[in-house]
């Protein structure tokens, strides 16, 4: 293990984090907030610092990246992105502390959603910009921007990359991982660019419009309003915001394949029709219920307002137009179930993904079928991908690992004194990457309330959530830092 070549690569990652600072500071000077000014300028400082310090350290280190120092550069990565992005909520006294400001930090780089936050609309413009801007950043990835603009990591930046992309199947699209690095971060900016237009021609502001652009194509979910997208009462708006939530849960390799003029690979995508027929499902089973229990009257009101929050939960990006936590229980449930299904396998959104859904259904049913007929030999296929023995065991030890951390995490935050459902959905929502969950972490309520133990706690789960399970897990391993 070649701790200064992990300590070189850290080091320019903080002075990357301390650039992208600047932008929410030209916000504060823009709206003249004296108070984040003085805190943005002591965070990028703090930044560059600490990023020259470890430059320093990382003199002389291993010049080729291996697999090992690209999982523990891309883990630490963003336990310091977290703990560097958390000094502009505490300089600025927008969070009432450290720890606070780092849960708020770590919910938007891994694009989670959950807030601290209580007078959202009360704090300053560039401190909102920030907290919106760190999910934009970690929708696509800061190892993926530092692999895009990095001159050269060779075989490095191929590790790097497959330990931070999401999804069950981790490939390039093309045979330079930089190129691959670089053409998602130009999808993932026309995409951005295309909706900041469409919102801000609807009525939003420049500023409402980016930060709604940032939680929409990163999945996240923070908004400058605290009403969410409710504050704007626009069914145009919804529509526009929920068609981007739609493209950003989509498999972002599938939109390469359509530049390249296969202009039908998304609807031939299995993984992608299994995903739509299920927020087709969800969305009509959920309006029914609500015209059938009376909350809304009219079909087309419920279908508006049970559409947009399907698509919100499964996406794992937690906009809000209702409180859906005062809706039915089955309405409830199948929202809390869609926290666990997630997007589409290389989207931007969380959870354990729709693939690995599919693959876990699909070998259930071999299972089944092999009682009977124990001679037969199945080759497990999803389109015209074959899943082979150990890439199904993989996924199968992912469902495990996942179910029993929930577990351990929903105990853990009942004996820390928080309500069954709290407790429950509050480790659902951040390992899920979701945001909101229900009951005292709701849609209308935040986790303020939540102990500092449980802080710390969520924001492990929200990283673990975001880099799926093993590259975090890997740090606790101490064969792992042994050559």
């Amino acid at each position: 293990m070649s701790f200064k070549t992990i300590a070189g690569l850290l080091g320019a990652i903080m002075l990357l984090l301390g650039v992208a600072m600047a932008f929410p500071l030209a916000w504060s000077i823009h709206f003249e907030e004296t108070a984040a000014i003085r805190a943005f300028i002591v965070s990028i400082c703090s930044a560059f610092a600490l990023g020259v310090l470890l430059i320093f350290v990382g003199r002389g280190g291993h010049p080729e990246l291996r697999r090992r120092e690209g999982l523990a550069v891309v883990a630490l990565a963003w336990i310091l992105a977290a703990a560097v992005g958390a000094l502009p909520f505490t300089f600025s006294d927008t969070l009432p502390s450290y720890i606070d400001g780092y849960f708020e930090a770590m919910s938007g780089f891994t694009t989670t959603g959950s807030s601290v936050l209580e007078d959202i609309e009360g704090a300053p413009k560039g401190v909102l910009f920030w907290r919106d801007f760190t999910q934009w950043l970690g929708g696509m990835g800061i190892i993926v921007l530092f692999i895009a603009i990095l001159p050269s990591l060779g075989v490095g930046g191929r590790h790097l990359f497959s330990s931070e992309i999401p999804g069950a199947v981790k490939e390039g699209l093309r045979p330079r991982i930089k190129d691959t690095a670089l053409l998602l971060w130009e999808i993932y900016f026309v995409l951005s660019a295309a909706e900041v237009v469409l919102l801000k021609v609807q009525g939003m502001s420049t500023f409402d419009s980016m930060c709604h652009t940032f939680g929409t194509m990163a999945t996240g979910g923070f908004s400058p309003k605290a009403a969410s997208i409710a504050a704007y009462g626009s069914p145009m708006i919804e529509l526009t915001v929920l068609v981007f939530m739609l493209f950003a849960a989509t498999n972002f390799s599938l939109y390469f394949l359509v530049l390249r003029g296969n202009g039908f690979a998304v609807f031939r995508d299995i993984e992608w029709r299994v995903f739509i027929g299920v927020i087709a499902f969800c969305l009509l089973a959920v309006g029914a219920e609500l015209v059938f229990r009376g909350v809304y009257t009219a079909p087309l009101e419920a279908l508006r307002y049970s559409s947009f929050q399907v698509v919100s939960i499964v996406t794992t990006t937690g906009f809000m137009t209702a409180d859906f936590d005062a809706w039915p229980a089955f309405s409830r449930l199948l929202l809390v179930a869609l926290m666990f299904l997630g997007a589409c396998s290389g989207s931007t959104g969380g959870s354990v993904k729709v693939l690995r859904a599919i693959v876990l259904v699909k070998y259930a049913y071999y299972t089944a079928y092999k009682v009977f007929r124990p001679q037969t030999v199945f080759t497990l296929r999803i389109g015209d991908r074959v899943f082979k023995g150990e890439t199904v065991r993989d996924i199968v030890a992912f469902f495990i690992i996942f179910s029993a951390i929930f577990l351990f995490g929903s105990l853990a935050m009942a004996a820390m004194g928080l309500d069954l459902v709290t407790a429950c959905t509050s480790v659902s929502a951040t390992m899920g990457n979701v945001g909101p969950g229900l009951s005292g972490v709701g849609p209308t309520e935040n986790f303020a309330a939540v102990p500092d133990g449980g802080k710390i706690l969520l924001s492990l789960f929200m990283l673990m959530g975001r880099l799926e399970l093993y590259t975090v897990l890997a740090l606790v391993v101490p064969a792992f830092w042994k050559e």
